[in-house]
């Protein structure tokens, strides 16, 4: 019937793509089901599993796979686009973790994906997103972490941060494999969570992770606690499983409106510091979040070929969380931040991650995202979705090789 189709995972697509009007939602979010296989170390997941589910059942042995940092969000969008998360520096995206995967395609086919079977499939579906079928189920490569681990969480004024950001650079650039960490710019809100002197202010927040050994881990995060008089510090030893619900009410489902866009960064150097310091002060909304990924790691180890997710050499991922709850504003909140967007495009290779796309309005943000992987997808497309049924998505045009 040609009815436009959109799958719907977890449902923490803010570009809305996860629902259609007039068309079909095919809705995975009751399957539910997971497997974990202690002696390999791998979990089986469904394509309706959030990253909350998948780690209250893995760190019931200790083990994880890397993924979000928001416990509500599903595990197919985010592996399917890449996955940054808490533990990335270690083990890399939620895509480099992915073993195998059970993929309908457009023409009913139901497909095992992995590096033996179906090799074009499982290459594209790490990065690649919902282009090619639908993933019912994910298997996971898992690690030992925790269960508990060292989060650091301290918030210095945002009027720091020409002082900060600098020393934040230098710090992470160094830091061991097991640590992963972000600065964040937000205000706090004036709710009793937070002590009366911190609330209604804008804060940088130097928050992440280190998964490795406690002693270890506490005397890394130490300094980050250090570089002023923090307004609010939230940083010890918590379970890995607290650390990755932390942020879950930043993010409420259903109440605030969204645009999210990103953009790889190829340094921080004086004149990037002054502009997010400028930027960072006239945020359109309280409750907009900018922040700054630190990768390196395990992450740019892997070679721009062996993955859809393309080039991975940029240090650095900025991403515009911007966020408001009044629909009056959302002209100012989007204009806000593809200004903010621009003025970061001199300082950029000019790709993102896709999992942040805004609304995908803007011209050759795909191709530019997969740089010389491009046209190897736009191959594979043809092969497994023809016609592109699979098009509510950060799509890919399907061109026969």
């Amino acid at each position: 019937h040609s009815l436009l189709l959109a799958v719907h995972g977890g449902g923490h697509n803010v570009a809305g793509n996860a629902s259609c009007d007039g068309g079909v939602m095919l809705d995975l979010s009751l399957m539910k089901g997971i497997h974990v296989d202690t002696e390999k170390e791998t979990a089986r997941a469904q394509g309706g599993v959030t990253w909350g589910d998948l780690d209250h059942e893995t760190q019931l042995h200790g083990l994880a796979a890397p993924g979000g940092i928001v416990s509500t969000t599903g595990i197919a969008g985010l592996t399917l686009g890449g996955g940054y998360g808490w533990l990335r520096s270690k083990h890399g995206l939620s895509c480099d973790n992915l073993v195998s995967a059970e993929v309908v395609t457009a023409d009913g086919q139901v497909l095992t994906a992995s590096e033996r079977q179906n090799e074009d499939l499982f290459w594209a579906i790490r990065g690649g997103g919902g282009n090619f079928g639908v993933v019912t189920s994910f298997e996971y490569q898992l690690h030992p972490v925790g269960p508990i681990v060292n989060f650091v969480g301290a918030f210095y004024p945002n009027e720091k941060t020409s002082e900060i950001l600098p020393v934040w650079r230098d710090i992470v650039a160094n830091a061991p494999a097991e640590f992963s960490g972000n600065c964040l710019f937000w205000t706090v809100p004036d709710i009793p969570d937070f002590p009366p002197a911190a609330r209604n202010r804008g804060v940088m927040i130097l928050v992440g992770v280190h998964s490795g050994p406690l002693d270890e881990g506490e005397a890394f995060i130490q300094p980050l606690r250090e570089l002023a008089e923090p307004l609010v510090d939230l940083s010890g030893k918590l379970p890995f499983t607290t650390v990755q619900g932390m942020f879950d009410w930043v993010n409420p489902k259903g109440e605030v409106y969204h645009y999210w866009k990103s953009l790889h960064l190829n340094e921080i150097n004086d004149d990037v510091i002054a502009i997010i310091a400028e930027q960072v002060q006239n945020r359109p909304t309280d409750w907009t979040i900018f922040d700054i990924w630190a990768m390196g790691g395990a992450v740019s180890q892997v070679p721009a070929d062996a993955t859809a997710m393309g080039d991975r050499s940029a240090p650095y991922t900025l991403v515009f969380n911007t966020s408001w709850h009044d629909p009056a504003v959302a002209d100012e909140c989007i204009q806000w931040t593809r200004q903010f967007y621009e003025r970061m495009q001199p300082y950029s290779p000019g790709s993102s991650y896709l999992n942040f796309p805004g609304f995908m309005e803007e011209e050759g943000l795909v191709e530019k995202a997969y740089g010389q992987n491009f046209g190897r997808l736009a191959s594979i497309k043809a092969k497994y979705d023809p016609q592109n049924l699979f098009r509510l998505n950060q799509n890919i045009t399907p061109v026969p090789a």
